[in-house]
């Protein structure tokens, strides 16, 4: 049943505004009709004060959050707290394909260098090329002192694709790049793999 049909026998059982919040949920990835109609439910018997809360929170974090001048992860500053630490290693960058991903190595809470963010990774198939994510952002990036680029992506095909793209595109430069190890399972997404996981990958990175 697509959203369209949903939104139909929705119609049927629930009052205008109910159908309409339940549609507008059902866009969210990973929700279906049935978690749609839950979380409808539950935010009607919701406080006003509590639903207040949660629309604002969403409109302000639409309106205020942005990329990070530097690495370019969601923040609602200019430059994210990552990027303006002075302690971080800033010879060094993992590049990961979001910001969920950047979330989990900070997890660990061992990594000290800093990030870029590329949202996205190449995909022929959908019609995502290098120019579609962050890349020449990052190739600007490696103009300054860089001694290392740590290629994190996901270990899907497209994120294989894209690593394998920046290393070419990097080599020539004479800076080092690593692949995060294989030990993160083949078609596994970063931010759902524990924290020990991560951190015997970052360890055991190779050098392409």
């Amino acid at each position: 049943m697509d959203l369209a049909e949903a939104y139909l026998s929705n119609m049927d059982l629930y009052s205008s505004h109910i159908s309409k919040l339940i549609e507008e949920l059902q866009r969210l990835p990973g929700i279906g009709t049935k978690s749609a109609q839950r979380m409808a439910f539950h935010i009607v018997n919701m406080p006003k004060e509590q639903v207040d809360n949660l629309a604002n929170a969403i409109i302000n974090a639409k309106n205020n959050v942005k990329y990070c001048k530097d690495c370019y992860t969601l923040t609602d500053r200019e430059v994210c707290p990552i990027c303006a630490n002075e302690k971080r290693n800033h010879h060094i960058i993992m590049v990961v394909e979001n910001t969920r991903d950047l979330a989990a190595y900070e997890k660990t809470q061992k990594y000290e260098g800093v990030y870029h963010v590329l949202h996205g990774a190449i995909s022929p198939m959908l019609g995502i090329g290098p120019g579609d994510i962050k890349l020449k952002e990052l190739i600007t990036r490696l103009q300054k002192d860089v001694e290392e680029v740590i290629i994190a992506t996901n270990s899907s095909l497209e994120g294989e694709t894209t690593a394998m793209y920046i290393s070419k595109l990097i080599k020539p430069t004479g800076i080092k790049v690593t692949r995060i190890a294989s030990g993160v399972p083949v078609g596994g997404d970063l931010e759902y793999i524990d924290e020990v996981t991560l951190l015997r990958a970052l360890d055991g990175r190779i050098e392409l």
